[in-house]
């Protein structure tokens, strides 16, 4: 049973434009109408490098010595090199890399791969250090980290959409970047949600497509300027305490 009466009943989404629902609206019907079984691949979607979840994995692993738990093998390494919001967003991807669903799968890893293409050209745009920013390791991180010098990064044989996210980096207007970047997701929703008709995952893209919309229409352009602006701050900092 799919989610024809759902989906049906919600208004069009367009990129750019202001949300036509509130959050508080669509999170009353996805609570009457989302199927059991269904349920924790939203909360899965609702998980941020803050969440409680995160941040009690990220305590279990930091307090284990010789106890026997999951900690990933990647995390004393991590933890070395990269400031503890890096290491937390890491640990986010892994999670949904790690989820049973292929869509929430693929929405992280397009995510991950994004924003690590970003990093790798802000950090050679501004001198920083890309191998203490690159979260992640998976194919596509590991060869920003040893192709840092190289023009494509090395991406050329092991990414298909790289060239469009690289061009976004030589947008000064940071803002305007990021609002670009949403544009690029929004549309890789779109393609990915194509022909799942009336599906779980068509959910689940409506719901990340309303909170992009409603993020930007409720960011002044001063507040946007701050808060992107604040990300190379970030660099800077991070770099220094290394």
């Amino acid at each position: 049973m799919g989610y024809e009466y759902l989906l049906t009943g919600l208004p069009d989404l367009q990129a750019g434009m202001p949300s036509p629902i509130t959050l508080d609206a669509l999170n009353e019907q996805l609570d009457e109408q989302l199927h059991d079984a269904d349920r924790p691949l939203l909360e899965q979607l609702r998980m941020t490098i803050d969440s409680p979840e995160i941040q009690e994995k990220a305590a279990l692993y930091d307090a284990d010595d010789t106890l026997d738990t999951d900690k990933p093998v990647w995390w004393d390494d991590a933890r070395a090199l990269l400031s503890d919001m890096d290491v937390r967003a890491t640990l986010l991807y892994e999670q949904g890399l790690k989820s049973k669903n292929a869509f929430i799968r693929e929405w992280y890893g397009f995510n991950q791969d994004m924003n690590n293409v970003m990093v790798a050209a802000i950090c050679r745009k501004h001198g920083f250090d890309a191998k203490k920013m690159i979260v992640g390791n998976n194919e596509v991180a590991e060869t920003l980290r040893t192709h840092t010098t190289q023009k494509d990064f090395g991406l050329n044989e092991v990414m298909d959409n790289y060239q469009p996210i690289l061009a976004l980096a030589t947008i000064d207007n940071l803002m305007e970047r990021e609002k670009q970047m949403d544009a690029l997701r929004f549309e890789w929703l779109q393609d990915r949600t194509m022909f799942d008709v009336f599906s779980v995952e068509q959910v689940l893209a409506y719901y990340l497509k309303v909170n992009m919309l409603l993020r930007w229409s409720q960011l002044t352009v001063e507040e946007g300027e701050q808060v992107f602006r604040s990300m190379v701050a970030d660099m800077k900092k991070g770099i220094q305490l290394q």
